[in-house]
Protein backbone atom coordinates (compact mmCIF):
# COMPACT_ATOMS: atom_id res chain seq x y z
CA UNK A 1 0.00 0.00 0.00
CA UNK A 2 1.45 3.37 -0.95
CA UNK A 3 2.73 5.61 2.24
CA UNK A 4 0.87 8.93 0.78
CA UNK A 5 2.50 10.77 3.50
CA UNK A 6 5.63 9.91 2.27
CA UNK A 7 4.77 10.25 -1.24
CA UNK A 8 3.80 13.80 -0.55
CA UNK A 9 6.73 14.53 1.14
CA UNK A 10 8.89 13.28 -1.37
CA UNK A 11 7.10 15.31 -4.42
CA UNK A 12 7.71 18.03 -2.51
CA UNK A 13 11.14 17.37 -1.91
CA UNK A 14 11.44 17.40 -5.88
CA UNK A 15 9.75 20.31 -6.73
CA UNK A 16 11.48 22.35 -4.47
CA UNK A 17 14.68 20.98 -5.93
CA UNK A 18 13.03 21.96 -9.16
CA UNK A 19 12.17 25.51 -8.54
CA UNK A 20 15.95 25.90 -6.70
CA UNK A 21 17.04 24.33 -10.11
CA UNK A 22 14.80 26.85 -12.19
CA UNK A 23 15.62 29.68 -9.70
CA UNK A 24 19.53 29.54 -10.34
CA UNK A 25 19.28 29.25 -14.29
CA UNK A 26 16.89 31.95 -14.04
CA UNK A 27 19.75 33.83 -12.08
CA UNK A 28 22.57 32.72 -14.27
CA UNK A 29 21.07 34.24 -17.36
CA UNK A 30 19.64 37.39 -15.95
CA UNK A 31 23.51 37.19 -14.68
CA UNK A 32 24.65 36.84 -18.20
CA UNK A 33 22.55 39.44 -19.45
CA UNK A 34 23.46 41.92 -17.61
CA UNK A 35 27.07 41.41 -17.79
CA UNK A 36 26.50 41.84 -21.46
CA UNK A 37 24.61 45.08 -21.17
CA UNK A 38 27.52 46.54 -18.77
CA UNK A 39 30.13 45.07 -21.34
CA UNK A 40 27.96 46.88 -24.26
CA UNK A 41 27.96 49.60 -22.38
CA UNK A 42 31.71 50.05 -21.37
CA UNK A 43 32.40 49.17 -24.74
CA UNK A 44 30.34 52.20 -26.31
CA UNK A 45 32.13 54.39 -23.72
CA UNK A 46 35.01 53.43 -24.59
CA UNK A 47 34.61 53.84 -28.27
CA UNK A 48 33.08 57.25 -28.01
CA UNK A 49 36.40 58.39 -25.90
CA UNK A 50 38.31 57.19 -28.19
CA UNK A 51 36.31 59.14 -31.05
CA UNK A 52 36.12 61.93 -29.72
CA UNK A 53 39.62 61.97 -28.48
CA UNK A 54 41.06 61.71 -32.45
CA UNK A 55 38.46 64.06 -33.00
CA UNK A 56 39.81 66.80 -30.98
CA UNK A 57 43.03 66.30 -31.58
CA UNK A 58 44.98 69.39 -32.80
CA UNK A 59 47.92 69.63 -35.61
CA UNK A 60 50.84 71.82 -35.26
CA UNK A 61 52.86 72.10 -37.98
CA UNK A 62 56.56 73.37 -37.59
CA UNK A 63 57.83 74.38 -41.50
CA UNK A 64 61.34 74.95 -41.72
CA UNK A 65 64.16 74.08 -43.48
CA UNK A 66 67.01 71.94 -42.33
CA UNK A 67 66.99 73.02 -38.57
CA UNK A 68 63.21 71.99 -37.75
CA UNK A 69 64.29 68.58 -40.12
CA UNK A 70 67.10 68.09 -37.42
CA UNK A 71 69.97 68.11 -40.35
CA UNK A 72 72.91 65.47 -38.97
CA UNK A 73 70.34 64.46 -36.38
CA UNK A 74 68.07 61.36 -36.01
CA UNK A 75 64.27 62.92 -36.35
CA UNK A 76 63.50 61.92 -32.27
CA UNK A 77 66.55 64.54 -31.56
CA UNK A 78 64.98 67.45 -33.02
CA UNK A 79 63.28 69.85 -31.66
CA UNK A 80 59.86 68.97 -33.36
CA UNK A 81 60.19 65.70 -31.72
CA UNK A 82 61.07 67.70 -28.64
CA UNK A 83 58.14 69.84 -28.70
CA UNK A 84 55.65 66.76 -28.90
CA UNK A 85 57.23 65.10 -26.01
CA UNK A 86 56.60 68.51 -23.85
CA UNK A 87 53.04 69.09 -24.89
CA UNK A 88 52.46 64.46 -24.22
CA UNK A 89 53.99 65.20 -20.37
CA UNK A 90 51.62 68.42 -19.56
CA UNK A 91 48.50 66.06 -21.41
CA UNK A 92 47.13 68.41 -24.26
CA UNK A 93 46.31 66.88 -27.39
CA UNK A 94 48.01 67.90 -30.08
CA UNK A 95 50.22 66.20 -32.94
CA UNK A 96 53.39 67.96 -34.08
CA UNK A 97 54.20 67.83 -37.78
CA UNK A 98 58.12 68.07 -38.71
CA UNK A 99 57.19 70.15 -42.25
CA UNK A 100 61.18 70.83 -42.34
CA UNK A 101 63.36 70.08 -45.72
CA UNK A 102 66.85 70.92 -45.63
CA UNK A 103 67.98 73.32 -48.17
CA UNK A 104 64.61 75.02 -48.67
CA UNK A 105 64.39 79.17 -49.19
CA UNK A 106 60.74 81.12 -48.41
CA UNK A 107 60.55 80.94 -52.31
CA UNK A 108 60.59 76.88 -52.16
CA UNK A 109 58.49 77.12 -49.26
CA UNK A 110 55.96 79.34 -50.81
CA UNK A 111 55.69 76.31 -53.54
CA UNK A 112 55.34 73.88 -51.16
CA UNK A 113 52.58 74.92 -48.61
CA UNK A 114 49.66 74.42 -50.51
CA UNK A 115 50.84 70.44 -49.93
CA UNK A 116 52.04 70.35 -46.78
CA UNK A 117 48.15 72.25 -45.99
CA UNK A 118 46.35 69.38 -47.21
CA UNK A 119 45.85 68.27 -44.04
CA UNK A 120 44.15 70.74 -41.70
CA UNK A 121 46.09 72.53 -39.57
CA UNK A 122 45.78 74.51 -36.56
CA UNK A 123 48.76 76.08 -35.87
CA UNK A 124 51.58 76.49 -37.88
CA UNK A 125 55.73 77.70 -36.46
CA UNK A 126 56.91 79.39 -39.92
CA UNK A 127 60.60 79.16 -39.83
CA UNK A 128 61.97 79.62 -43.01
CA UNK A 129 64.85 82.72 -44.65
CA UNK A 130 67.83 81.30 -43.19
CA UNK A 131 69.08 79.95 -46.30
CA UNK A 132 67.75 83.10 -48.51
CA UNK A 133 70.36 85.08 -45.81
CA UNK A 134 73.20 82.53 -46.10
CA UNK A 135 73.14 83.01 -50.12
CA UNK A 136 72.53 86.91 -49.99
CA UNK A 137 69.16 86.87 -51.30
CA UNK A 138 67.24 90.22 -51.56
CA UNK A 139 65.25 90.86 -48.56
CA UNK A 140 62.61 92.14 -50.48
CA UNK A 141 61.55 88.53 -51.96
CA UNK A 142 61.94 86.67 -48.95
CA UNK A 143 59.48 88.89 -47.14
CA UNK A 144 56.88 88.47 -49.84
CA UNK A 145 57.69 84.99 -50.04
CA UNK A 146 57.16 84.61 -46.17
CA UNK A 147 54.56 86.95 -46.38
CA UNK A 148 52.70 84.77 -49.18
CA UNK A 149 52.75 81.40 -47.10
CA UNK A 150 51.20 83.56 -44.27
CA UNK A 151 48.39 84.11 -46.59
CA UNK A 152 47.86 80.75 -47.92
CA UNK A 153 47.65 79.39 -44.53
CA UNK A 154 45.11 81.38 -43.23
CA UNK A 155 43.33 81.13 -46.52
CA UNK A 156 43.26 77.59 -45.86
CA UNK A 157 42.54 77.71 -42.45
CA UNK A 158 41.33 81.75 -41.00
CA UNK A 159 41.09 80.62 -37.23
CA UNK A 160 44.85 78.96 -37.49
CA UNK A 161 47.28 80.70 -35.56
CA UNK A 162 50.74 81.37 -36.63
CA UNK A 163 53.84 82.11 -34.80
CA UNK A 164 57.08 83.51 -37.02
CA UNK A 165 60.39 82.40 -35.90
CA UNK A 166 63.29 84.93 -35.80
CA UNK A 167 66.75 83.90 -37.75
CA UNK A 168 70.33 85.72 -37.79
CA UNK A 169 72.79 86.00 -40.49
CA UNK A 170 76.66 86.27 -40.15
CA UNK A 171 77.82 89.72 -40.19
CA UNK A 172 80.21 88.95 -43.31
CA UNK A 173 76.86 89.69 -45.42
CA UNK A 174 77.67 93.51 -44.59
CA UNK A 175 76.14 95.87 -41.62
CA UNK A 176 73.37 96.92 -44.34
CA UNK A 177 71.95 93.49 -45.30
CA UNK A 178 72.67 91.84 -41.96
CA UNK A 179 70.65 94.77 -40.29
CA UNK A 180 67.53 94.43 -43.01
CA UNK A 181 67.62 90.37 -42.52
CA UNK A 182 67.31 91.32 -38.30
CA UNK A 183 64.43 93.80 -39.13
CA UNK A 184 62.81 91.53 -41.19
CA UNK A 185 60.84 89.06 -38.66
CA UNK A 186 59.54 91.12 -36.26
CA UNK A 187 58.41 93.95 -39.00
CA UNK A 188 56.17 90.39 -40.35
CA UNK A 189 55.09 89.65 -36.73
CA UNK A 190 53.93 93.40 -36.44
CA UNK A 191 52.27 93.67 -39.77
CA UNK A 192 50.09 90.47 -39.36
CA UNK A 193 49.69 90.88 -35.62
CA UNK A 194 51.79 87.94 -34.77
CA UNK A 195 53.70 86.12 -32.38
CA UNK A 196 57.41 86.24 -32.88
CA UNK A 197 60.26 84.29 -31.74
CA UNK A 198 62.91 86.78 -31.86
CA UNK A 199 65.72 84.50 -32.39
CA UNK A 200 65.09 80.55 -32.42
CA UNK A 201 68.86 79.86 -31.86
CA UNK A 202 69.32 82.02 -28.94
CA UNK A 203 71.46 80.53 -26.61
CA UNK A 204 72.34 78.18 -29.47
CA UNK A 205 74.12 79.83 -32.50
CA UNK A 206 77.72 80.63 -31.57
CA UNK A 207 78.60 78.15 -28.80
CA UNK A 208 80.56 75.35 -29.85
CA UNK A 209 78.78 72.75 -27.55
CA UNK A 210 75.32 73.45 -29.00
CA UNK A 211 76.47 73.16 -32.94
CA UNK A 212 77.48 71.32 -35.42
CA UNK A 213 81.26 71.19 -36.36
CA UNK A 214 79.64 73.56 -39.31
CA UNK A 215 78.52 76.27 -37.07
CA UNK A 216 75.46 76.09 -38.65
CA UNK A 217 73.44 73.93 -37.57
CA UNK A 218 72.23 72.52 -33.59
CA UNK A 219 73.53 69.66 -32.39
CA UNK A 220 71.46 67.34 -29.88
CA UNK A 221 71.86 69.69 -27.32
CA UNK A 222 71.24 72.58 -29.05
CA UNK A 223 67.57 71.28 -30.33
CA UNK A 224 67.09 71.12 -26.76
CA UNK A 225 67.45 74.78 -26.40
CA UNK A 226 65.94 75.51 -29.46
CA UNK A 227 62.55 73.83 -28.11
CA UNK A 228 63.04 75.70 -24.79
CA UNK A 229 62.80 78.61 -26.59
CA UNK A 230 59.95 78.08 -29.05
CA UNK A 231 57.96 76.61 -26.06
CA UNK A 232 58.12 79.94 -24.14
CA UNK A 233 56.39 81.01 -26.62
CA UNK A 234 53.80 78.31 -27.99
CA UNK A 235 53.00 76.79 -24.22
CA UNK A 236 50.58 80.13 -23.37
CA UNK A 237 48.71 79.84 -26.43
CA UNK A 238 47.90 75.80 -26.50
CA UNK A 239 47.20 75.91 -23.26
Amino acid sequence: MVNLKRYYFHSEQIGAQIRYSDSKVLNYLRFHLMSQKLLFIFTLIYCTSVLTMAQEKKTILIFGDSITAGYGLEKDQAFPAILQEKIDSVGLNYEVINGGLSGETSAGGARRINWVLQRKVDLMILELGGNDGLRGIDLTSTKQNLQTIIDRALEKNPDMEIIIAGMQVPPNLGIEYTQEFVNLYPDLAKENNLPLIPMILDKVGGYDEYMLADQIHPNAQGHKIVADTIWETLYPIIK
